[in-house]
C-alpha cells in the first residue's frame, strides 16, 4: 500500500494500521479497568516511536547512506505538534496536581482536552494530504522511487490481509492483557515497566521494522513520517479516542499520568524535535536517540512498581 501511495500517505498508512494493534490492547485493558497499565501503555508508545524506531532509523540509515535528507518543513510542523501533544497530555495531570483531587473535575477537564486533540489531529491529517506541497528545496534532493521487493498484491487484496491481521491481532491481544500479571511474577519486572517498555514494543513492532526499512533503503522522509507519525497518532487519536470511549467501557480513563511519565514525554519531545527541524540526519543523531530512550529504559526498570 505504502509503495502504491508515496511518502505522506504510506507514512500515514503505516502509522495508522500500525497502531491499530495499540489501540486494541489499550482498549482491553480499559474494559479489564487497568487503567494504570494503559496510561504507560500510551507513554512507552509515544517514546518508543520519538526514540527507538527513529534512533534505529537514524542510526541504521545514516551508517550506510551518511547524511540523509527530508522535507524540513514537514518535519518543523511535526515536532510542533509533538509539543503541543506533550502539553495537552501534561495539562490534566497539572490541574490535578495544582487543586484538591477532584476526579470528576479531572475527568470533565480530560474529555473537553480530548475532543480539541481529535479536532486538532484531524485538521494536521487535512493540511498534510491536501494543504501544502513538499518543498524540494527544503526536502533536499529527491530520493529515487521506492522499490517494493515484496508481492505486489492489488489495493483490495492488501486490505483484506491488512483486515485479518487487525482481526489476528485483537484476539492476541486478550491474551498480551491478561500475561501482564504472570510475565511480572515469572520474570521478576514490574508491571510498570512490562506496560511502558514491553508492550509498545510487542504492539508496535510491525511499524518498527518498516520505518528501519524504508531507511535503509534511502528513504528518510518515509521513515520519520512513520516514526514521528505514528507518535502523534498515539498522543493525538489513540489517548484522547480512549478518553472519550472509556465511559462506555465501564472505567471513565482520565488523562492523568505520573510525574517520570510526563518528564520522559517532554524530554523526549524536545529532543526528537531538535533532531528532526534541520531537514537532514545522520548516525550519532540517531545514537543520541537511542541512548536517551536507554537512559529512561534503565530508569523505568528501576522504579517501584507504580500500577
Amino acid at each position: 500500500m505504502a509503495a502504491k501511495t508515496g511518502p505522506r500517505i504510506g507514512g500515514l498508512l503505516n502509522a495508522t494500521l500500525g497502531n491499530a494493534a495499540e489501540l486494541i490492547i489499550v482498549i482491553i485493558a480499559v474494559r479489564a479497568g487497568q487503567l494504570s497499565l494503559v496510561s504507560a501503555s500510551i507513554i512507552g508508545s509515544i517514546l518508543g516511536n520519538i526514540l527507538l524506531v527513529l534512533g534505529a532509523a537514524i542510526l541504521l540509515g545514516g551508517i550506510k547512506f551518511g547524511v540523509q535528507r527530508f522535507d524540513r518543513e514537514q518535519a518543523g510542523l511535526d515536532a510542533t505538534m509533538l509539543f503541543l501533544a506533550a502539553i495537552a497530555i501534561a495539562v490534566p495531570s497539572l490541574f490535578n496536581a495544582a487543586i484538591e483531587p477532584d476526579f470528576i473535575k479531572v475527568e470533565s477537564l480530560s474529555l473537553a482536552t480530548s475532543a480539541v486533540m481529535l479536532a486538532i489531529y484531524v485538521a494536521s491529517i487535512g493540511y498534510m494530504l491536501f494543504g501544502r506541497e513538499p518543498d524540494p528545496q527544503k526536502a533536499g534532493p529527491a530520493a529515487p522511487p521506492p522499490e517494493h521487493d515484496g508481492p505486489h498484491w492489488s489495493v483490495p487484496v492488501s486490505l483484506g490481509v491488512l483486515a485479518v491481521s487487525v482481526a489476528a491481532i485483537a484476539m492476541l491481544s486478550e491474551f498480551l492483557v491478561g500475561a501482564v500479571e504472570p510475565v511480572t511474577e515469572q520474570l521478576g519486572f514490574s508491571a510498570f515497566f512490562v506496560g511502558i517498555i514491553l508492550i509498545p514494543i510487542i504492539g508496535n513492532v510491525a511499524e518498527h521494522v518498516v520505518a528501519v526499512e524504508v531507511a535503509l533503503k534511502n528513504h528518510m522522509e518515509l521513515s520519520l513520517n512513520i516514526a514521528l507519525g505514528s507518535s502523534l497518532q498515539i498522543a493525538l487519536f489513540v489517548a484522547p479516542l480512549i478518553v472519550l470511549i472509556s465511559p462506555l467501557l465501564g472505567h471513565p480513563f482520565p488523562l492523568e499520568f505520573n510525574h517520570f511519565e510526563l518528564i520522559a514525554l517532554s524530554a523526549a519531545s524536545i529532543i526528537g524535535a531538535l533532531v528532526a527541524m534541520d531537514g537532514k540526519s545522520n548516525w550519532l543523531e540517531g545514537a543520541m536517540l537511542l541512548a536517551v530512550y536507554l537512559i529512561l529504559g534503565i530508569a523505568f526498570f528501576f522504579l517501584p512498581n507504580m500500577l
